[in-house]
């Protein structure tokens, strides 16, 4: 694309902006210097149309339901590789061959036991803790024992950080939610791949032998690859906004899990859920009455997983999540009522001409909360697994900040709409 400039005119003069190129979708308006040559700053609130930095890890056109990662679509990755190939793409820009991707393997599988001294730290939370709470809180602890690897400008402690946070992840997870049931905490496996390992620490007992399902560890699979990036989103952002400062990789990326945390990012699959569940239960309601209600301005009611922020069109990963809920799914969970709830819902919304119309098809969520229930995972431990399929993106996005030298802290402004300048009143006289 040839380089171009915009014009902004302020009070009948122009100001030359600008443009900041890019290989494919939003072209951007460099304001760097429109405060101090005009004294004017733009607004706008959430960010929706501001491009923070320039990325080279994801795009997306929400128009046309298109997710790429480093070029290849997100279709070809979920049926063609495992979440560590994804992951090494993600970090390090390239799909690894065959030996690359068996050293990168066996480097994560090196660092996946935690510290014993950590299961004072996972003792000393109630056992109603949220396992986000633990989750977060954990991924600060750990860093207090890879002091070595803060900083940011070394890549060989950038590279030792990061390994060691996938590998240490699904353990921190695992034993967040073997703590919330009070059972014993299972040590990693190193025989099992990634997902089988996870699986493993989650559902087994010391008192048996629990063999891990192939069927649900591959489904795992392709949601951990699904959830791994999406862009500058509110949890990357907040990585990219922490560590703008220099702070490490793992209290950024624990910055990241707390912003996930909220129901409108990460919570939205258990959302899906407990929604399905209430039409479950009431005997009052119906698929049909809910579509009603949520086409109802009046009505506060509203049908959760339909619809997204960025895409206006199929998300692409909802389609892939919906072939392998009626191809595999059907195998792990024949009856379970609300993934009937759920298939009647999507087949009268995307006939009903208001749901078309405005383009509110299942998205991703809708999808995903329905799996993690099949597969045994409580509501709770939603938010855990789309952390744990988050990291690698999390961290790419940490690393190109630093490797391309934004150096800048993240300084957003503000239109100071409080009070002008009052006299000080003394508190006798107030």
């Amino acid at each position: 694309m040839t380089d171009a400039t915009a014009k902004l005119r302020i009070a009948d003069k122009d100001h030359e902006l600008s443009t900041v190129p890019s290989t494919i979708g939003d072209v951007g308006l460099d304001i760097g210097a429109l405060r101090s040559d005009t004294g004017f700053v733009t607004f706008d609130p959430g960010y929706a149309n501001t491009a923070s930095t320039e990325s080279n890890i994801t795009y997306i056109d929400g128009g046309n339901g298109t997710l790429w990662h480093r070029g290849y679509k997100i279709e070809d990755l979920a049926e063609n590789c495992g979440f560590l190939e994804v992951a090494y793409l993600l970090l390090f820009g390239e799909l690894p061959d065959q030996d690359a991707l068996d050293a990168w393997r066996a480097k994560v599988r090196q660092h996946t036991l935690l510290n014993e001294e950590l299961k004072r730290f996972f003792d000393a939370f109630p056992r109603s803790a949220h396992p986000m709470a633990i989750l977060s809180s954990a991924t600060n602890a750990i860093s207090t024992f890879y002091e070595a690897y803060y900083n940011p400008k070394d890549p060989d402690a950038v590279r030792e950080s990061a390994t060691r946070l996938i590998a240490k992840m699904p353990t921190v997870a695992a034993w967040a939610y073997k703590k919330s049931i009070g059972q014993p905490y299972i040590y990693p496996r190193n025989d099992l791949s990634y997902v089988e390992n996870f699986l493993h620490m989650m559902f087994a007992l010391p008192v048996e032998d629990s063999p891990v399902d192939k069927v649900v560890a591959q489904a795992l699979n392709v949601l951990l690859i699904l959830h791994a990036d999406h862009g500058q989103n509110c949890s990357t952002a907040t990585v990219r906004f922490v560590g703008s400062s220099q702070a490490n990789l793992f209290a950024s990326v624990a910055a990241g899990m707390n912003a996930l945390w909220g129901p409108l990012h990460g919570g939205a699959n258990q959302e899906v859920v407990e929604m399905l569940h209430a039409i479950h239960v009431d005997p009052d309601m119906t698929v049909e009455k809910a579509v009603s209600r949520a086409k109802d301005k009046n009505d506060p009611y509203r049908l959760m997983g339909f619809g997204h922020r960025i895409y206006r069109n199929y998300d692409p990963r909802a389609k892939i999540l919906k072939r392998f809920a009626d191809d595999v799914l059907g195998t792990v969970s024949r009856d379970d009522p609300l993934l009937e709830i759920a298939n009647h819902l999507e087949k009268v919304a995307l006939e009903d001409d208001y749901f078309v119309s405005r383009k509110l098809y299942p998205n991703v969520d809708f999808y995903s909360g329905l799996i993690f229930r099949a597969l045994g995972f409580p509501t709770r431990m939603f938010t855990v697994l789309f952390a744990i399929g988050r990291l690698p993106g999390w961290i790419a996005n940490w690393m190109e900040m630093h490797e391309h030298g934004d150096n800048k802290i993240a300084r957003p402004r503000q239109i100071y709409t409080g009070e002008a300048l009052r006299d000080f009143v003394p508190i006798a006289e107030r």
